[in-house]
């Protein structure tokens, strides 16, 4: 399981509920942030680089995909979370990543790291 870890998700009890799956998992630091602003402010202020990110895309009035440039950018693993099943369209340059529907449970998230 990754070391550190960043969440970014809006709704307060799935964020709450994936940073105990990760601790769980073997996660000894988990973040979690509901904003692009937010998030994109974490990953610049790091002295290391995270070991991975769980991305929900819809943020509301926003999506997660400048976090997740930002991520590729850097050379961060990560992958989308969204309750929207496989109707979600991700942009050309992130049709690879890999998107676990919601509700996701712990053998969901380990299989991200199997």
């Amino acid at each position: 399981a990754p070391k550190s870890v960043l969440i970014v998700e809006d709704n307060l009890i799935i964020a709450m509920d994936a940073e105990v799956i990760f601790e769980s998992l073997g996660a000894e630091e988990v973040v979690v942030h509901s904003s692009v602003e937010g998030a994109l402010d974490h990953v610049e202020r790091r002295d290391e680089p995270l070991s991975f990110a769980l991305l929900d895309i819809n943020l509301g009035s926003e999506t997660s995909f400048p976090v997740a440039l930002r991520l590729r950018q850097l050379g961060v693993p990560f992958a989308f979370a969204s309750g929207y099943g496989e109707g979600t369209r991700l942009p050309d340059e992130l049709q690879d990543i890999r998107i676990l529907s919601k509700p996701y449970d712990k053998d969901a998230i380990a299989s991200l790291f199997g």
